[in-house]
C-alpha cells in the first residue's frame, strides 16, 4: 500500500484545487515559515478521521475552511481527497485503487466518500485499521512528536512500538470487545428486570391474551354476521323497492282514478255551484219580493190604522151626532145620508183590509217556502263545501304521496341509470383490457422467449464468473493470507530480535552478566540444562519458574 496522491480544496490556507503526488521521488514537503507545510500533515490528519479540533490547530470546523483574503472570495466547503495504491491487498477491498474524501460545508454538514460512494467514518476507521493509518497513527508525524517520542511523553514511544508490531490493531479490539462486553452485560441486566417484570405481568399478559382471543373471535364472529346482516338487509331493500315498484303502480293507478273522480266530481261542484247561484239569484229575486210584499204589509198595516182610527172618529162622531139627533132634527136627514155614506165607506175599508189580509198571508207563505227552499240549498251547499275540503285534503295525501313515490321513482331510476352507465363502462373496459391481455400475452411469447434465451446466456456467463469469481478470491485470499503471514513473521522476528538483544524480561543480574566480557562465551540457563519426562514438565515447570532463567 503507498500513498499516491493528495488533493485539496477550500481547506485552510488552499483557495485553489491543489494536488500533491507522491512518487518515488518525493522524500519530503519544505519550505519557509508559514508557506503551509503543517496544512498538508493536517489534511491527512482530517481526511483519515481525525474530529479533535486542537489536533488540527483550529478553534472550530468552522475554521478549517478558507476564510478569504482581500482578492479571493471565501470558499463554501472544505474537501480533502487521499488516495493509495492497492497492488498488494493490503486494504481488504477488490480496489487496486483507494480514494477516500471528506468535506464540510460552512451551513454544517459533513459526508465521508470512499471511491466517490457516500459511507461512514466507522468504514473508513475499519478499512485502515489493520494497517498502521490512522489519526493517531506514527505514520504520520507533524511537529512536536519527535521531541514527544525521544522524552517518551504518555508512553508515546509504546504505543509506537505497538503500532508497528501490529499490537495496537489487537488492543482496539479488545476495547471494542470490552465495551460490547460492557453493553451485554448492561443488556443482560436489564433482560433479567425485563424478565422479573414480564413474570410478575405474566398473568395479566395470559389474561389479556385470552380476551384478544375472545376478542378476536368475537370480532369474526360479529363481521360474519355483519355479512349476513347486510346481505339479508339487500334482500330486504330488493324485496321493498319491488313492493314499493308494485305499490307505485297501484298508487299511479289509483291516481288516475282518483284525477277521474275528482274530475267528475268537479264537474259535479261546479254544476252544483252554477244551481246554488241560479238558487242565491232566485232567493235574492224572492227576498226582495218578500221584502217589498212586508213593505206593502206594513204599508197597509198603517192605512188599516189610519182606518181604524178614522173608524173610530167617525164612530165617535155618530155618537156625538145621534146626541145631536134630539137636538139637530134638522140635520138628521144630513147626519143619515152622512151615516150612510161612511158605512158604504167602512165596508168598502173592511174589504180591502180582507184583501190585504189575503194578500198579506199569501206573501207570508211564499216568504216561508222561500226562506225553506233557502235553507235546504245552503245546508246543500254547506254539505257539497265540505264534501269539497274533504277531497282536496285527500287530493293533497295522495299528491303529496304521489311525490314521494315519484321522487323515490326518480332515485330509482337515476341508480338503475348510474348502474347501467357504470356497467357499460365495466363491459367497455374488459373488452379493451382483454384487447391488451391478447397483444400482451402475444409480445409476453416473445419475450418469455427471449428472456429464456437470455436467462440461458446469463446462467452461462454467471456460472463462469462465478468459477472464475471464486477462483480469484481463492487466490486473493492465499495471497492475502501468505501477506500477513508473512508481516506477523517479519513483526514476530523484529519484536523478539529486539527482546533477545535487549534481554527484555530477565532479571537485572544476567544482563549484568551478559555483558561482562570476562563471563563465559556460551553460558548455559537452568532451563536449557533440565530434561525431564513429558508427564513430569508442567509439575517442575510451575515449581522452578523463577529460576529456570537463572545461569
Amino acid at each position: 500500500m503507498r500513498l499516491k496522491t493528495l488533493e485539496i480544496k477550500g481547506f485552510k490556507s488552499f483557495a485553489d484545487k491543489t494536488v500533491i503526488h507522491f512518487d518515488e521521488r518525493i522524500t519530503g514537503v519544505v519550505g519557509p515559515n508559514g508557506c503551509g507545510k503543517s496544512n498538508i500533515v493536517d489534511a491527512i490528519r482530517w481526511v483519515i478521521g481525525e474530529h479533535k479540533i486542537s489536533n488540527l490547530r483550529s478553534d472550530s470546523l468552522e475554521s478549517l475552511i478558507f476564510n478569504g483574503s482581500k482578492t479571493r472570495a471565501a470558499s463554501g466547503v472544505a474537501e480533502v481527497s487521499l488516495t493509495f495504491e492497492n497492488t498488494r491487498n493490503i486494504l481488504p477491498t477488490e480496489f487496486t485503487t483507494v480514494t477516500i474524501t471528506r468535506r464540510f460545508y460552512k451551513n454544517g454538514e459533513s459526508e465521508y466518500r470512499l471511491n466517490d460512494v457516500t459511507c461512514r467514518l466507522k468504514d473508513i476507521q475499519n478499512l485502515f485499521l489493520d494497517t498502521g493509518v490512522s489519526s493517531d497513527s506514527y505514520a504520520i508525524i507533524e511537529l512536536g512528536m519527535v521531541d514527544d517520542i525521544i522524552k517518551d511523553k504518555d508512553n508515546s514511544r509504546r504505543r509506537m512500538f505497538e503500532q508497528a508490531a501490529g499490537i495496537s490493531v489487537y488492543k482496539t479490539r479488545k476495547k471494542e470487545a470490552k465495551q460490547k462486553l460492557e453493553a451485554t452485560e448492561n443488556d443482560l441486566s436489564r433482560i433479567e428486570d425485563l424478565l422479573y417484570e414480564i413474570q410478575h405481568n405474566l398473568k395479566t399478559l395470559e389474561s389479556q391474551a385470552r380476551k384478544a382471543e375472545r376478542y378476536q373471535e368475537i370480532k369474526k364472529e360479529y363481521k360474519r354476521i355483519s355479512i349476513e346482516l347486510a346481505k339479508a338487509i339487500l334482500e330486504t331493500f330488493h324485496v321493498s323497492f319491488q313492493e314499493l315498484e308494485q305499490q307505485f303502480t297501484t298508487e299511479t293507478n289509483r291516481k288516475a282514478e282518483l284525477d277521474a273522480t275528482i274530475a267528475t266530481q268537479e264537474a259535479a261542484l261546479e254544476q252544483d255551484k252554477n244551481q246554488l247561484i241560479t238558487l242565491e239569484k232566485d232567493l235574492q229575486t224572492h227576498q226582495k219580493s218578500v221584502n217589498d210584499l212586508q213593505n206593502q204589509i206594513r204599508t197597509k198595516e198603517n192605512e188599516q190604522q189610519l182606518a181604524r182610527q178614522r173608524l173610530n172618529h167617525l164612530q165617535e162622531k155618530a155618537n156625538q151626532q145621534s146626541q145631536f139627533l134630539s137636538q139637530a132634527g134638522t140635520q138628521l136627514q144630513q147626519l143619515q145620508e152622512n151615516i150612510t155614506n161612511l158605512t158604504t165607506q167602512l165596508q168598502q175599508e173592511q174589504q180591502q183590509l180582507q184583501q190585504l189580509e189575503i194578500s198579506g198571508q199569501s206573501l207570508s207563505n211564499t216568504y216561508q217556502q222561500a226562506r225553506q227552499s233557502w235553507e235546504s240549498h245552503k245546508s246543500t251547499l254547506s254539505a257539497l263545501q265540505h264534501t269539497q275540503q274533504e277531497l282536496r285534503r285527500q287530493q293533497f295525501e295522495l299528491e303529496k304521496k304521489m311525490a314521494v313515490g315519484e321522487t323515490s321513482r326518480q332515485n330509482t331510476e337515476r341508480l338503475i341509470r348510474q348502474y347501467e352507465q357504470e356497467f357499460q363502462q365495466r363491459v367497455t373496459q374488459l373488452q379493451q383490457l382483454q384487447d391488451r391481455k391478447t397483444s400482451l400475452t402475444q409480445s409476453i411469447a416473445g419475450i418469455q422467449q427471449q428472456l429464456q434465451q437470455l436467462k440461458e446466456a446469463h446462467q452461462s456467463g454467471k456460472q463462469q464468473i462465478l468459477s472464475l469469481q471464486q477462483s480469484l478470491d481463492q487466490l486473493r485470499e492465499q495471497m492475502r493470507e501468505k501477506t500477513r503471514v508473512l508481516d506477523a513473521r517479519k513483526n514476530e522476528y523484529q519484536l523478539l530480535k529486539s527482546l533477545v538483544d535487549n534481554l527484555e524480561g530477565y532479571p537485572e543480574s544476567i544482563r549484568f552478566l551478559k555483558k561482562q566480557s570476562g563471563w563465559t562465551s556460551h553460558p548455559l540457563l537452568l532451563s536449557d540444562v533440565l530434561n525431564v519426562q513429558d508427564a513430569y514438565k508442567t509439575a517442575i515447570e510451575n515449581l522452578l519458574e523463577p529460576y529456570l532463567n537463572y545461569y
